[in-house]
């Protein structure tokens, strides 16, 4: 029985042995798991448990254009959080923050002894001066903390405000450009880490760690500085002169498709957009209004006719009563009684009505609506802006012979002024319709080198490039010779067309005595480098025409834009037929070397402002051969005997 017994023995002491050496290998393999494959991790976590961040936010992009120069940059506003356990004195720290930044003891106690990590005293502790933000330094007061943020800076005030938009209190894009592209313009938030144990004292002996931020990239532009400013002064000045409804602006590089300006009326400043109401800042007119465009949408009409042969300018002629009559309605010409026999070059420098009816039905509805949609209309254009409208055209199975005829004068569709531009800038282009943008590339926001840069992207071919050649003509033709001519530009060759439409009211009938007048220009004429469109929404106390009102903006627009950007003048244009009441512009002789006698028989309808002492003129100005109003003044320059 006791060898039994002992053998029972051995074998639990084994069992119990290997058993112990189980637990001992689970807990051995569980320590190393730990030790080694977990470390990382659990460290990982416990410093998230110990650690507080500081966020440093980065700085947005700046926005450029074309040249580089800054239309949107960033400046100082610091922002104060405090850690509420690290604060010693939650009374008096209250009343002294509140002291700095203007706001009540209440709401900073409040803000002070918050239970929670890290708070932000928002929203009077967000952006705040430099010198506030050094005043707090300058307190030293334990739990508060001053990070450095920053707000956006606009150089130029409301200058380009709808297309670059604006961003809110945490630094996001909410509108425009800055909204567009917040990805890349936003960069990357920093941090200083530190360490504080469960009630929140930090600890010594754990070094603080500090990530930099990375600053958002730089933006560049495809608009011109330049050009921009021009077309803001003009639609300034538009406003004051005709207290319109709203105004608005394109202009683009037909050869690429870049966006050189865009403004529109009201427009708002983007620091204070909350200044005014939400319709006129979240509103990009010029690439989200629709309406008729008017006489404007006869040179795709007219592109179309040439691109089939169905016209010929010169040899065909058109005899223009006042109205047509198409499928039982009168469709009138603008001029009362017409304009008789006409020759169809001479159709399109009147805006003949009737004219352009005769080419939509040599068209025909399906070639017509053909050509609408190869120029872009109905859909849209691809621009990189918010809010995009596509328009609205007649489906085909619902056009009529009355739908075919206004269609083919600019009535009874609906457009964008971007669809306008694009389409008019392929027509004389020659030919090729390009996606209009306004991001040319993305730069290091430290050493400025370019990253990223858009190229033009051609869409397609819609007509030829001797069409076109022949729509340029026409439309040279209609500045120099007719309903366009307040828009012609001494030196330069500029062509372009007018367009008066009527609005349609909330009861769906046109509306009386309110229009929206448009032009649209482009130079030079044989080889254009800009295109211009403008519209002014009901203009007050004028004829509302678009020959009136806006073809001379667009002059004045072409004339210092072309300028700018170092068009070279040329005098192998069309020469301007004036109509009555304008007067031909005078050109200043060339008078140095002539005595005093021989100026006064020579400038008789010119003023002489005279320098100089002597007898015999040395220099002038304006230099000769410069076309000047009659009666204006040229100043002479004498010798001195």
């Amino acid at each position: 029985m006791r060898r039994v017994s002992q053998v029972i023995v051995r074998k639990r002491l084994v069992t119990v042995f290997f058993v112990g050496f189980l637990i001992f290998l689970v807990i051995a393999g569980r320590l190393g798991y730990v030790q080694f494959v977990l470390s990382d991790f659990l460290v990982e976590k416990a410093e998230e448990s110990w650690g507080r961040d500081i966020t440093f936010e980065p700085e947005r992009g700046k926005i450029l254009d074309t040249n580089g120069e800054v239309l949107v940059g960033n400046q100082s506003a610091p922002t104060v959080m405090v850690v509420p356990r690290q604060i010693k004195d939650p009374e008096k720290t209250a009343k002294k923050l509140a002291d700095v930044l203007e706001m009540s003891v209440e709401k900073a106690y409040t803000h002070v002894t918050k239970q929670v990590s890290i708070e932000k005293l928002h929203p009077e502790g967000r952006k705040i001066s430099d010198e506030q933000a050094y005043a707090i330094q300058m307190l030293d007061l334990p739990g508060v903390y001053v990070a450095e943020d920053s707000i956006r800076y606009y150089p130029n005030g409301a200058f380009l405000s709808h297309v670059l938009g604006f961003s809110g209190i945490d630094n996001q894009g909410l509108l425009g450009l800055e909204a567009y592209y917040d990805e890349e313009l936003k960069g990357k938030e920093g941090a200083l880490s530190f360490f504080s144990d469960a009630k929140g004292k930090r600890m010594p002996d754990m070094a603080d760690t500090y990530t930099p931020p990375v600053d958002g990239k730089n933006l560049q532009l495809t608009i011109d500085h330049k050009v921009q400013s021009i077309v803001e002064r003009e639609l300034d000045m538009a406003v004051a002169k005709y207290n319109p409804d709203g105004v608005i602006a394109i202009a683009v590089d037909p050869q690429t498709g870049k966006v050189k300006a865009m403004a529109s009326r009201p427009n708002f400043h983007p620091s204070n957009y909350q200044d005014v109401e939400a319709s006129v800042y979240n509103r990009n007119l010029p690439v989200w209004s629709t309406y008729e465009p008017g006489s404007t949408f006869k040179i795709i009409t007219l592109a179309a006719a040439l691109e089939e042969g169905l016209v010929d300018l010169h040899d065909d002629h058109f005899h223009d009563s006042g109205s047509a009559k198409v499928g039982g309605a009168t469709l009138r010409c603008w001029k009362r009684g017409g304009h008789g026999s006409q020759t169809y070059l001479e159709v399109v420098q009147n805006s003949c009505n009737p004219g352009f009816v005769q080419l939509g039905e040599r068209l025909g509805k399906e070639r017509l609506f053909e050509y609408i949609n190869k120029f872009g209309f109905g859909q849209k254009t691809g621009i990189d802006l918010e809010g995009e409208g596509k328009g609205i055209l007649f489906k085909t199975e619902q056009v009529g012979p009355v739908e075919q005829a206004t269609t083919a004068f600019g009535q009874g569709v609906s457009v964008t002024p971007i669809q306008q531009v694009m389409a008019v800038a392929a027509a004389v282009n020659g030919g090729n319709y390009y996606e209009p943008y306004v991001q040319e590339a993305w730069l290091d926001p430290i050493s400025g080198e370019v990253l990223e840069k858009n190229e033009p992207k051609l869409v397609k071919r819609v007509i030829s490039e001797e069409t076109s050649k022949k729509v340029r003509e026409s439309l040279e033709s209609v500045v120099a010779k007719g309903t366009g001519r307040s828009a012609y530009v001494e030196g330069y060759r500029v062509g372009g067309k007018t367009g008066t439409a009527q609005k349609v009211g909330e009861d769906g009938q046109y509306m009386k005595n309110n229009h929206i007048v448009s032009f649209i220009g482009f130079a030079p004429a044989d080889d254009p480098e800009l295109v211009v469109y403008l519209a002014v929404d009901n203009p007050k106390g004028t004829v509302q025409f678009g020959g009136v009102v806006a073809a001379p903006i667009v002059g004045a627009i072409m004339e210092d834009s072309l300028r700018a950007m170092g068009v070279k003048e040329r005098k192998d244009g069309l020469e301007k037929e004036y109509a009555w009441p304008e007067e031909p512009l005078v050109e200043v002789p060339d008078v140095t070397g002539m005595s005093r006698k021989e100026i006064k028989e020579m400038l008789t309808n010119l003023k002489v402002e005279s320098n100089g002492k002597g007898d015999k003129v040395v220099s002038q100005a304006p230099k000769a051969g410069t076309k000047v109003k009659s009666g204006s003044a040229i100043r002479l320059y004498f010798n001195d005997n």
